[in-house]
């Protein structure tokens, strides 16, 4: 398929999990896609699985801003331009409130908050200069509240305002910004979920199923297959939008 054929896609913690569908499912449709994690050996694995695709790995870290900004100069120089940014950087430490440390809640709210702001802030100068761009944020159904991730849920909700502020500032600008808020998705995030309840996974997805209206778990598929939509040019006239994919209603 083509239907990026021509454009640069900028995936954030895009090594594993639903970073890396997403990006798989970009570069099968066309987009040429720089794959930005702080983990190496993922980054390297990256590079091994895309070896015949247009996939550039580059190792930065989403909370350093001077990073960010290298990392994109080095995907608009190799590709040469920016019109796809996805935020997908993330990481959990959950605990209930009254364990929670002051650390716990600051790296959260740093890698999801704060990484967002940098990527976001960053690729809206190549976005603006060439009046086209596509903003997709990675939220969380868990943005309404759940029990021992109360920085998760903060920085989750906190991405959802985010997303419909910059539609406002920069819908003017041919540049959307949408949100998808994953439901019970099958990743190594859920699966470290699953250890913190001291619970097996298959036990997790057993539990998380029998909510589901359309009695399955999620995969990362089905979150690339939302990105892919917010990502087309087609989709021009939404804008600000939160897009909960998990299996049944939400908010």
């Amino acid at each position: 398929m083509t239907q990026f054929s021509g454009q640069t896609a900028f995936v954030t913690g895009g090594s594993r999990g639903i970073g890396r569908s997403i990006a798989e499912r970009l570069v099968n449709d066309g987009a040429k896609v720089a794959v930005m994690d702080v983990n190496e050996e993922a980054l390297a694995e990256v590079r091994e699985h895309f070896s015949d695709q247009d996939v550039l790995a580059i190792k930065a870290d989403v909370t350093n801003r001077n990073e960010v900004e290298g990392a994109m100069k080095e995907a608009y120089e190799a590709y040469g331009s920016i019109d796809i940014l996805v935020n997908n950087a993330g990481v959990i430490r959950d605990n209930m409130l009254f364990k929670m440390t002051e650390d716990d809640w600051q790296t959260v709210m740093d890698v999801h908050l704060k990484g967002s702001f940098n990527a976001a802030s960053v690729a809206q100068e190549y976005m603006v200069k060439q009046k086209y761009g596509r903003i997709i944020n990675l939220s969380s159904n868990v943005a309404l509240g759940n029990r021992g991730q109360a920085n998760y849920s903060t920085a989750k909700a906190g991405l959802q305002g985010f997303t419909k502020t910059l539609a406002i500032e920069l819908g003017k600008f041919n540049i959307t910004t949408n949100a998808i808020a994953p439901g019970f998705i099958e990743t190594d995030m859920t699966r470290a979920t699953a250890e913190r309840l001291g619970i097996t996974f298959e036990k997790l997805v057993e539990a998380s199923v029998a909510n589901i209206p359309v009695a399955r778990s999620g995969k990362p598929e089905d979150i690339a297959n939302a990105a892919a939509f917010f990502a087309d040019k087609h989709s021009s006239f939404v804008n600000g939008q939160v897009l909960y994919v998990a299996g049944g209603p939400m908010a």
